[in-house]
């Protein structure tokens, strides 16, 4: 199966180095949520962990005070230090399940924006066009179009059926202006001639996203705002570039979703924050 391609004109070359600027730091972030994420995971697994010792202490202790009751018959062996210690570990146990439900809630806030982006995709898009897949890594969300549908060869022009497509993708969107999608193209490895516009395949996939965004934005209505052209030329392949059919999936154009979900992550922060002091 045929994969898609982005490209990108000298004149575009100009703009493809701030939207390569954009990409940079949007990877940067997502890389920076996701080891904050990785850190808030570990610092829950420790509150877990630092809760069930909390919390066999203070069956040791219950079971400690029912002794004396029991020997004595008398609830006043209960001593006043033992009372203040089961107290304290009551108050402290108390403590750690507020910061961890905080920290679950945030983290299962971000997983469920996720679902629903994939979800809502997938019932608009559908399911059954081979040329196209929705799938989720690292808490992003990926559409992958094959070029075959985007352009034809040789060509940046989109084609009449990649806009019904990118128009089931616009109307998903357009719902959520709170979403940033980058338009990001990859080749294979099969050098590209220059026409004279066009010098290389950093050129042709850099122009292949710009089409597809201004067929997003004048023809569809997406916020330009929410969009980030990219090119990712042969560099980051699927598979080897040894074979027909392993280049075609290479050539690919993938809309990468990404929800503004920085209210969550400031609550995982502020939360670790607390626990550090």
């Amino acid at each position: 199966m045929k994969k898609v391609v982005i490209a990108l004109s000298v004149l575009g070359l100009l703009t493809s180095c701030v939207s390569k600027k954009k990409y940079a730091a949007l990877e940067a972030k997502n890389k920076e949520t996701q080891d904050l994420l990785n850190t808030a995971t570990i610092k829950l697994n420790s509150c877990l962990e630092e809760k069930a010792g909390l919390a066999a202490r203070v069956e040791g202790l219950k079971e400690h005070n029912q002794g004396l009751i029991n020997q004595s018959k008398d609830l006043t062996m209960l001593t006043a230090k033992g009372a203040e210690n089961l107290e304290k570990s009551l108050e402290s146990l108390k403590e750690k399940d507020l910061k961890i439900t905080r920290l679950q809630d945030a983290l299962t806030r971000k997983d469920s924006v996720t679902l629903a982006v994939v979800t809502s995709l997938k019932s608009v898009v559908g399911l059954n066009d081979e040329d196209i897949e929705i799938n989720v890594e690292k808490g992003v969300v990926y559409i992958s179009i094959s070029d075959k549908m985007l352009f034809k060869t040789g060509s940046y022009n989109v084609t009449d059926r990649a806009k019904s497509v990118l128009a089931k993708v616009a109307k998903v969107v357009n719902d959520k202006p709170d979403f940033e999608c980058m338009v990001e193209g990859h080749t294979d490895n099969v050098p590209y001639i220059g026409n004279g516009i066009l010098l290389d395949n950093w050129d042709l996939s850099v122009k292949r996203s710009t089409s597809i965004i201004r067929v997003l934005t004048n023809d569809l209505k997406v916020n330009p705002a929410q969009l980030v052209a990219a090119g990712r030329s042969s560099y980051v392949p699927l598979v080897e570039n040894n074979s027909a059919e392993n280049r075609a999936r290479n050539r690919r154009t993938r809309i990468i979703v990404l929800p503004k979900i920085d209210q969550f992550y400031d609550m995982i922060e502020k939360e670790m924050k607390k626990q550090q002091q």
